[in-house]
């Protein structure tokens, strides 16, 4: 039995015995230190390194202005304002959920922080319109998901630090996959919603609700215009911007809205501290990442690729359901940062773009976080709703499918996510 087989075998007992993934991977990345007879002090060196980029920054502060916008009145005035515009018809309350995930997801950067922060809203809403609860938990799951696309994202800083890529061209690129997977998950709640005859009930659309709520909550539009319009206006780096949000949304919350208090705060501080706790997967993880290398696991995954085919939208059609296959069991930060360094040298040698990669790389992530038994948005579903997570599993099927056929158009038009940072930062299509 080779060392690879034996690294494998490690690492998927480790796993199936309860062990925590953060854990596993730094058992098997000593495991393999020692067969290789390299010194452990490779795992403190790189545990170092991998909290020293400043743009790491950005993650806590995200996940923290994002909370504070959700418990200081914002997001239940996002809400507001797309009632307002939606109106009543069948389906209407599950177009609403998704169309103001998207918004909050501008906010956020987090798919199970977005879930939480609308779902909480919106799921007794539509049970209230006589929606089935694992279906309107369904939509919440899926709609959350779009926190992790749409910018600004956690998942596309990390994969930016991973693969040195611009951070700023991934949010733009996020930008439209996250329009057309919004219109996609839309597209499904509303014709679910309509052959079960759901919702229909309330005022039809009007110009004068709709101005009124746009207007109590122009606080709450203006936050995602400051942050990604002060990002791609140069006045501030992403890592700025996430401070920036992080003292629009105290001072929101405080002064304008006075909905803010010193216990909210300090939920929303232990809150964050527990969200990103899961940072702590970035030191073995990236040690791990370094001994591929060694192994030369890029190398022969590269070859037995290409000794199926070298066309690179099959080879992204496979990297895709690789990737959704690991999501079900697999962290989302964790597949990232692990298999970055092994999928990106390969596609890259195709032609494809850094960019167009993590973006189809984060796709497959917000699928993972709707794949039990993993799921984190069907875990805040299920203790939203109070439904179980295997009833949602059902439910959410009609939406994984929509973010498949997203990902699908993405990879055969790459023009659609490309054409928005290569127009910003001159570069020919």
């Amino acid at each position: 039995m080779n060392s690879l087989s034996i690294l494998a075998l490690a690492f998927v007992g480790l796993t199936v015995i309860g062990v925590p993934l953060f854990a596993s991977v730094g058992l098997t990345t000593a495991l393999a230190l020692y067969l290789i007879d390299i010194p452990y002090t490779l795992l403190a060196q790189t545990g170092y390194s991998s909290l020293r980029p400043f743009p790491l920054l950005t993650i806590p502060l995200f996940v923290l202005a994002g909370r504070l916008m959700e418990v200081g009145g914002m997001a239940t005035r996002m809400i507001s304002i797309a009632t307002n515009l939606v109106g009543a018809y069948r389906g209407s309350m599950g177009l609403v959920t998704v169309f103001a995930c998207m918004l909050f997801a501008a906010l956020s950067g987090s798919g199970p922080a977005t879930t939480a922060a609308i779902g909480s809203v919106t799921v007794p809403a539509m049970r209230r319109e006589g929606y089935d609860v694992p279906f309107a938990a369904a939509i919440t799951a899926s709609g959350g998901a779009l926190g992790s696309l749409i910018p600004p994202s956690n998942l596309l800083i990390i994969y930016g630090l991973v693969s040195e890529t611009s951070i700023p061209r991934l949010f733009l690129a996020g930008i439209v996959p996250g329009v057309l997977v919004t219109l996609l998950l839309m597209f499904t709640a509303y014709i679910v919603a309509r052959r079960r005859g759901y919702g229909g009930t309330g005022p039809a659309f009007s110009w004068r609700p709709f101005l009124c709520a746009a207007w109590d909550g122009k606080w709450s539009i203006g936050a995602p215009v400051l942050i990604l319009g002060g990002i791609y206006g140069g006045v501030f780096t992403p890592t700025e911007a996430a401070s920036v949000a992080v003292f629009y949304s105290l001072f929101v919350g405080l002064f304008i809205y006075r909905e803010l208090t010193l216990a909210k705060i300090i939920a929303a501080l232990r809150f964050t501290a527990l969200l990103t706790g899961i940072l702590i997967l970035l030191t073995p993880t990236l040690a791990f990442g370094q001994l591929t290398a060694f192994y030369d696991v890029p190398t022969a995954v590269q070859q037995g690729i290409s000794s199926i085919t070298e066309n690179p939208i099959l080879v992204l059609l496979l990297i895709g359901v690789f990737y959704i296959f690991i999501g079900t069991f697999m962290e989302s930060l964790a597949q990232i940062i692990l298999f970055t360094s092994v999928f990106l040298p390969l596609v890259s040698s195709l032609g494809v773009d850094p960019v167009l990669f993590g973006i189809i790389t984060v796709m497959t992530c917000e699928i993972g976080f709707l794949t039990p038994p993993l799921g984190a948005n069907l875990t805040v579903a299920s203790r939203i709703s109070g439904v179980s997570i295997e009833r949602i599993s059902v439910a959410v099927l009609p939406f994984i499918a929509a973010y498949i056929v997203g990902m699908v158009i993405i990879i055969l038009l790459p023009d659609l996510t490309l054409f928005l940072p290569n127009w910003a930062f001159g570069l020919s299509l």
